[in-house]
């Protein structure tokens, strides 16, 4: 590659960032810089982005709302439409083709295991090893 044709890569990537603040940002973020464009943005505030010149696997991403996730970044904050869209279940992002709403549908929720809001069920079985009492005299 010649050096015009770099620098012109170069160019192209800081413009899809946003800038050289958000290519700074954006490599903060994801340690990777990247030619980017923007695809669509989920009700949690994550941004999703794509860029077809990648090979398969490396060409969709997601970039996490800071202000909702902070360092705690966690695939479980992708909402299942978007989830299908960055595994390649289907070409066209939920931002073009909206999936459709259903009344039984739950409404997500990211996984809280690990923390002190995890679900832990009730059990009414009575546990096959139990503690020894000593007889009282």
């Amino acid at each position: 590659m010649s050096l015009v044709s770099k620098l012109g890569s170069l160019r192209r990537m800081i413009k899809s960032n946003g800038g050289i603040v958000g290519t700074i940002k954006n490599s903060f973020w994801t340690d990777d810089f990247k030619e980017i464009y923007f695809v669509g943005e989920d009700k949690f505030g994550n941004k999703y982005y794509e860029n077809d010149m990648y090979f398969l696997g490396r060409n969709r991403c997601v970039h996490y709302n800071v202000q909702a996730v902070g360092f705690d970044k966690d695939s479980s904050n992708v909402p299942a439409e978007w989830h299908r869209w960055l595994h390649y279940t289907t070409d066209d992002p939920p931002s073009k083709v909206p999936p459709k709403e259903r009344k039984w549908f739950a409404e997500h929720t990211e996984n809280m295991t690990g923390t002190s809001q995890e679900y832990i069920p009730y059990s009414t079985v009575k546990p096959k090893i139990e503690s020894w009492v000593p007889p009282r005299a």
